[in-house]
């Protein structure tokens, strides 16, 4: 058994997956799973010496079924490890990422999952990918859920059910949170991990995200109800609650669309001093700020599309944004 295997998924990522591939250690084997993608992802992966895997279309691509396919296929080729570690295809290591995540898990065995901090590889190309950068700045620590772009040891991995197919966004939320249940710990190292390419340049892509994320909230909350709470209820109150007042105020009393103004001018505030907190500047924190404030909108269609396929008992599809 080798200490380490390595999953990679992705999805006509182009130059972002060809970074990746050349940035995997050379002696750590490694899968790549791809999603259906129609431009050189396999052959690249295959060239490479990667164990590869197309997942076939006869159901809904997820991340989460992607990951999963790839232990099985590390598996089904006879290759077994202590630990696994997951990347997107958008991502590259950072030098001396794999070797701190395996001696923390070697050295502490109550710690069943590391990650470390993910930066954006060009977070000045457009405020979408500056958000992207400050999504990615979290402290170290002990977490309750972290990206996808971890490590974990195989025999929880196994234990807990692996990643839940059926949940297309924050699959990685859900699978952490099942972990934490599960009284292991979860800890991100103040160590750099990897470099991510959000490639964002179009408010459509930002909004399309905007809305998975709403999508995970509610998807995730529905199977763990304490998990995403208050995500939950800000979303239904800035995205619903606000903009139905101010509709019935305008045909009642008008003067009274000033509190919801106020009310949306109050979370701007509020968001700006916190990541003012967090030592981002005064121009980028209010950027920051207002695009926190009109995602509110995005995840509300979010939310509710998932609640309505979900009473419907339609399937649920992955959401692209790029």
């Amino acid at each position: 058994m080798t200490r380490l295997s390595i999953v990679i998924i992705g999805r006509n990522e182009g130059a972002r997956l060809i970074r990746c591939l050349e940035s995997l250690p050379q002696d750590v084997p490694a899968v790549y799973v791809d999603s259906g993608s129609t431009d050189d992802s396999l052959s690249e992966a295959k060239t490479r010496g990667l164990v590869t895997v197309s997942l076939d279309l006869s159901r809904p691509f997820s991340a989460a079924r992607a990951r999963n396919a790839g232990v099985a296929a590390l598996q089904n080729d006879g290759i077994a490890s202590d630990y696994i570690q997951f990347l997107d295809g958008d991502c590259t290591f950072e030098n001396g990422w794999l070797k701190a995540g395996l001696d923390t898990l070697d050295n502490d065995s109550t710690i069943a999952l590391v990650t470390g901090w993910r930066r954006e590889i060009n977070p000045d190309a457009s405020i979408y990918n500056a958000i992207s950068q400050v999504e990615w700045h979290r402290p170290a620590g002990d977490i309750l859920a972290c990206s996808g772009d971890l490590m974990v040891r195989r025999k929880v991995f196994d234990s807990v059910g692996q990643f839940n197919p059926n949940v297309i966004a924050a699959e990685d939320d859900e699978f952490c949170v099942r972990i934490g249940k599960a009284g292991w710990r979860l800890v991100r190292l103040p160590q750099a991990m990897s470099v991510h390419d959000a490639n964002m340049f179009h408010f459509s892509e930002w909004w399309r995200r905007a809305v998975r994320s709403g999508h995970g909230f509610a998807q995730v909350g529905h199977l763990h109800e304490d998990y995403f709470r208050r995500e939950r209820l800000r979303v239904a109150i800035y995205g619903a609650v606000l903009p139905t007042l101010a509709i019935f105020f305008w045909f009642t009393f008008p003067w009274l669309i000033c509190l919801v103004l106020a009310a949306y001018l109050w979370s701007f505030a509020k968001s700006t001093l916190g990541l003012l907190r967090e030592g981002l500047q005064p121009k980028s924190a209010a950027h920051q700020a207002v695009f926190l404030v009109i995602s509110k909108f995005p995840n509300i269609i979010g939310m509710a599309r998932f609640y309505i396929r979900h009473l419907m008992r339609r399937n649920i599809n992955i959401i692209e944004y790029k």
